[in-house]
């Protein structure tokens, strides 16, 4: 006999529990235990729904050396920023989760990119939150043609499944995969159980029929991705929308992507029409940069394969606290700390004494090693209030001892600083004995080696 129970399961590792409990026994996570109903059903039925999944026939072992390589087909979605991220283009078969904030642009970029995929290909688009009409008035704001463009406002995944027999389309777009549900499970839609069955079939149909899925998936209060964390770990790609909805910049960067890197990143505005690819984000990050100003600094940064100039501010002011603030937006806090330390240390500048208050212009995240010179020289500039050059650009990892190390993809960044009009880049100088530059890069660029800390305050004084 059918039925079922009450149960609590952590929507971090799937761990059930009779009960309640603060703290995951299994992957020591807090708060992440959610109220489910699960169906209670008999072994056989529970192998048929499993094996279901898998195609109307068991899978049988075969040899390593006789399998072949499938040959996977990319198809372009129209903006190649969403392309670069993808790894060249959405992937046949492939499943794809697309989370963000509210009201950051995730259904307005899935329309969007639905008028260049409907030129070659059939696309299904499954809306769970919008009626027809609204996608409609949408459309028509979006300027979307629609050609071999369905829609179908249905939540019940096997309805969905089967419109999609009917159809064949070649691209599924589900928005969003929390308001879906199966009749195979008793329990509300957007619970965990609903959350990866749904993803499940989904996945299945894309798997078995090569059809590339497109979920979208929403976000909890502390940014993460709701609903089970398995849900990551069972589709191709992970997609994260960041941004700030009353601003018009938008970032996607990818967390995870079984066919492309991980570390590109797309760079959108929302317009009145929709979302508009900002193809030279570099200049978009430096348009209102205040010149003649003390603790701002210039550096150019890797995301991926394309290099970003981003422009860091500092001011160090008198503490008026027992212990001075540090606040770090856009950079770790650790590597701040440890930074302000190496300058305490090895220069004798009291920021002990001062509050310190870091920003990244244009709320980009700042990770890599290669920004500590800029950094460090905007402090440096604060603290002393002496102006940075407009025209200097400053790239380096410093180390403890307050040495100026290597780092990659040097001639990338000194050739982006040149395009933008930096006319000098203050480089670590095991780099300079190796750099090679064309001869106009030569002739605009004055290239200035860094070999500590105190290479800086002689750039200050200077």
């Amino acid at each position: 006999m059918k039925g079922t129970k009450l149960v609590y399961i952590c929507s971090e590792c799937e761990y059930e529990s009779p009960k309640w409990m603060g703290k995951c026994p299994h992957c020591g996570a807090w708060n992440t235990f959610v109220e489910d109903v699960v169906e209670k059903e008999s072994a056989s039925a529970a192998t048929n729904k499993r094996t279901s999944l898998l195609g109307n026939e068991l899978s049988e072992a075969a040899p390593f050396s006789e399998l072949e390589a499938p040959d996977y087909i990319r198809t372009a979605t129209g903006l190649s920023e969403l392309d670069r991220v993808l790894g060249g283009g959405l992937v046949c078969g492939s499943v794809v989760l697309l989370s963000g904030e509210p009201g950051i642009g995730k259904s307005t970029l899935l329309l969007q990119i639905c008028d260049t995929l409907g030129v070659n290909r059939k696309v299904l688009y499954v809306s769970g939150e919008e009626s027809r009409g609204q996608l409609k008035l949408r459309a028509e704001r979006l300027r979307i043609v629609g050609k071999n463009l369905y829609i179908i406002t249905e939540t019940n995944v096997e309805r969905i499944l089967e419109a999609a027999d009917k159809l064949k389309p070649d691209v599924i777009i589900a928005d969003s995969v929390q308001t879906m549900y199966s009749d195979k499970v008793n329990s509300a839609p957007g619970s965990v159980t609903q959350v990866k069955e749904s993803a499940m079939a989904f996945i299945g149909k894309a798997k078995n029929y090569g059809i590339s899925v497109i979920l979208v998936g929403h976000v909890n209060k502390e940014g993460g991705i709701a609903g089970p964390k398995v849900l990551e770990h069972m589709v191709d790609a992970v997609l994260c929308f960041e941004g700030d909805r009353r601003q018009a910049y938008r970032i996607i960067r990818a967390n995870k992507n079984r066919y492309g890197s991980t570390n590109e990143i797309g760079v959108f505005e929302m317009t009145d029409i929709g979302l508009c690819e900002v193809t030279n984000p570099s200049e978009m990050l430096l348009a209102d940069r205040p010149s003649d100003s003390s603790g701002n600094c210039a550096v150019c940064t890797m995301e991926g394969t394309r290099p970003m100039v981003a422009e860091i501010q500092a001011l160090v002011t008198p503490t008026a606290f027992p212990a001075p603030r540090r606040t770090s937006n856009g950079i770790d806090y650790n590597r701040t700390c440890l930074i302000l330390a190496v300058l305490e240390k090895r220069l004798g500048l009291k920021f002990s004494a001062n509050d310190v208050y870091l920003n990244v212009i244009g709320g980009l995240q700042l990770d890599e090693p290669a920004i500590d010179l800029a950094v460090a020289l905007a402090m440096i500039s604060s603290i002393t209030d002496k102006v940075i050059p407009d025209s200097l650009i400053a790239i380096g990892e410093l180390g403890l001892s307050g040495e100026c190390r290597g780092i990659s993809n040097l001639e990338q960044r000194v050739k982006e600083a040149a395009r933008l009009g930096f006319t000098e880049v203050l480089i670590p100088y095991r780099n300079a004995e190796k750099l090679s530059l064309d001869a106009s890069t030569k002739r605009n660029v004055k290239i200035t080696p860094i070999k500590n800390i105190f290479d800086l305050l002689r750039i200050i004084k200077r």
